[in-house]
């Protein structure tokens, strides 16, 4: 039995990939840095940190220390994304219907808390989460699955009694790590062919939309 709900942030409550790859361009062309697209792509999903790693000079990272720079792309992310910011398609009545039969929600996500509440508050959605879990809170990131274990553990849930809404490769893998009852992809970050052939995913929908038998979800 299902009785909690747990969504991703970035491709999931709000289909910002475009949003995030334009501000690494900004904040990537401020740096000189020019072959970093492919990097992020095999990125989604994780912490900045890791993502820094991955795609800053060394020399950058030392200069400027890894905080100052996730702050930095943050900072232009909320700025470019503040005018146009909206919740995937049937997002704020998936979480009514949630709401009505009893489950909770919380959110994990390797994302900055700032971020998190950014999306939150701008997206109206604030009051369905009992439980934030960022990706500042916890020691790992995704794919690790210490975020989905801490907002398990922070719905006073076992893993196993929660769904996943995720959309990233790393986020999928962290959701089935830490034991999830089920796992709904969307289409956001990912193709249906792509998820299809990962084959360790429940339901896969391109909105909130698409979730109408809801029921059998926490069956």
């Amino acid at each position: 039995m299902i009785r909690g709900a747990i969504f991703d942030m970035d491709g999931t409550l709000v289909d910002n990939s475009a949003v995030h790859i334009r501000a690494f361009d900004i904040f990537c062309r401020r740096y000189g840095v020019e072959e970093w697209r492919d990097k992020l792509s095999q990125a989604f999903g994780m912490g900045n940190d890791d993502i820094l790693r991955r795609i800053m000079p060394e020399e950058v990272i030392r200069a400027k220390g890894l905080a100052a720079l996730a702050d930095e792309k943050e900072a232009i992310y909320r700025e470019i994304y503040a005018p146009v910011i909206r919740p995937v398609d049937g997002l704020i009545d998936l979480l009514k219907r949630l709401r009505g039969d009893g489950v909770r929600c919380a959110v994990g996500s390797s994302g900055c808390r700032a971020n998190v509440d950014f999306v939150l508050d701008k997206c109206g959605v604030a009051e369905f989460f009992d439980v934030i879990v960022s990706g500042d809170r916890v020691r790992k990131c995704k794919p690790d699955p210490e975020i989905y274990l801490t907002a398990a553990a922070g719905l006073e849930l076992h893993p196993g009694e929660c769904v996943v809404f995720e959309d990233a490769g790393a986020g999928i893998e962290s959701a089935r790590k830490a034991g999830v009852g089920r796992v709904v992809a969307l289409t956001t970050t990912l193709s249906r062919e792509a998820l299809i052939a990962r084959g360790d995913v429940d339901l896969i929908v391109d909105t909130f939309v698409d979730v109408t038998d809801l029921k059998s979800i926490l069956q």
